[in-house]
């Protein structure tokens, strides 16, 4: 498993993740295939795979899945045939990133994950027995990742830091005595809070360990700054390998995410499209750098398009609608006849209208989730492709500009 870079600007790294699962490849930078127990919230497997060009890497949590390790011991091999899971290899984490754990729960020997029927504490043994029955392709060490939150103490940052090593030492011990994960990756997880120096220690001792890639835990609170995460995320990743992969936890908004990858990350999780489902929205964001001949026309004429750049939303509420997306519960879209974004390829702007999706909402009726989770999922990979290619083309500012101006002539 590696890394193989065909091109680095100014520190944005593009390339191909290979030699994981059954030959699989991800392009990078790029993002996981998000579910919950195994299976992308709203849709079947042959809904989903209407959509083209998915991420080759599904990502399945431990929180959702531990509470199932008696029928998982019984059927014996691994969650991906139990899932029903094609073509795609299996990332497992810890916990579920589109939902926030209770903090206060971890100690020198275990860490808790929540399920459906509350807290489930796991030391390392129960944790690796798990690995073991999930069988992923790749899984995250177990961390003490309960430090994201602001006025941690640093001295609770140097202990999180300390067992989470402590810990990736017993899951390296068991793993190498493990059939069932012979070969199966290992990610070490890096910690350390919002403190640099702990930041960097944690990520020069993980990478001394003989893991496969690096989890980046710890940066999703809502109340940390754009600006210091991208220079402890920069700090970071100055001192990992450039062959081996970097996967952040916990940020999908898509300047975020331009923002990290700019500091040298390589994978996101994909939760985000179904953050904006679950609000009744739709992503209309715009990442095209093509110039709008619309646009166009009324620059020639001295006008200005209908645009803005509002500012950032960052209160961490999982239910605020933010600039990237239209609240398809909103009356204005009644008798709005149009597709959700206009040139969408996707199963639902080529066959219903925003008026259509409102009704769909207001009545409460599940298929207003189906269609929902298929846009946003395609505009969300669809950036991720647009991304590369601005990297690719050295356009990254314009894909920025694009990305945080809101064109009000689409939302009206």
């Amino acid at each position: 498993m590696k890394v193989e870079l065909c091109k680095v600007v100014r520190g944005c790294r593009l390339g191909v993740w290979t030699g994981f699962g059954q030959q699989h490849s991800l392009e990078l930078p790029g993002c996981l295939l998000y579910t919950r127990c195994a299976t992308v919230p709203h849709l079947t497997q042959d809904t989903l795979h209407t959509l083209s060009c998915l991420p080759t890497v599904t990502q399945v949590t431990l929180d959702s899945l531990a509470e199932h390790h008696e029928v998982l011991e019984e059927f014996q091999e691994g969650v991906r045939k139990f899932a029903g899971l094609h073509d795609t290899a299996v990332f497992c984490s810890l916990h579920d990133p589109a939902t926030t754990c209770p903090t206060g729960h971890v100690t020198n020997k275990t860490v808790s994950v929540w399920g459906s029927g509350g807290r489930i504490e796991m030391t390392v043994a129960k944790f690796m027995a798990m690995q073991a029955l999930i069988q992923p392709d790749c899984y995250q060490s177990m961390a003490d990742g309960d430090t994201w939150q602001t006025n941690t103490s640093r001295k609770r940052v140097r202990k999180a830091v300390d067992r989470t090593l402590a810990h990736l030492d017993e899951c390296l011990l068991l793993h190498h005595k493990t059939a069932q994960l012979k070969n199966t990756a290992v990610f070490g997880v890096v910690e350390g809070g919002d403190i640099l120096e702990e930041r960097v220690r944690s990520a020069r001792e993980t990478a001394k360990r003989p893991v496969d890639g690096f989890v980046l835990d710890g940066f999703q609170s809502p109340a940390m700054e754009q600006e210091l995460r991208g220079q402890l995320i920069t700090a970071v990743t100055a001192e990992l390998p450039l062959e081996k992969p970097r996967l952040l936890q916990g940020v999908g908004r898509p300047d975020q995410v331009i923002a990290c990858v700019e500091a040298g990350v390589d994978l996101f999780e994909g939760f985000f499209p179904f953050q904006v489902t679950e609000r009744g929205s739709a992503l209309c964001f715009q990442y095209s750098v093509t110039p709008d001949p619309e646009d166009a026309v009324l620059e020639i004429n001295g006008e200005r398009p209908a645009v803005e750049h509002p500012k950032e939303n960052e209160d961490g509420n999982p239910e605020t609608i933010t600039q990237f997306e239209m609240n398809l519960k909103d009356i204005r879209y009644r008798e709005d006849f149009r597709p959700l974004v206009e040139g969408c390829d996707c199963y639902c702007c080529g066959n219903h209208s925003r008026a259509y999706v409102h009704h769909l909402l207001v009545t409460n009726e599940l298929l207003a989730g189906v269609l929902l989770m298929l846009h946003n999922t395609a505009h969300y990979l669809g950036f991720f492709r647009a991304l590369r290619e601005a990297i690719k083309r050295e356009q990254l500012q314009e894909l920025k500009t694009a990305v945080t101006t809101v064109d009000l002539r689409g939302r009206k």
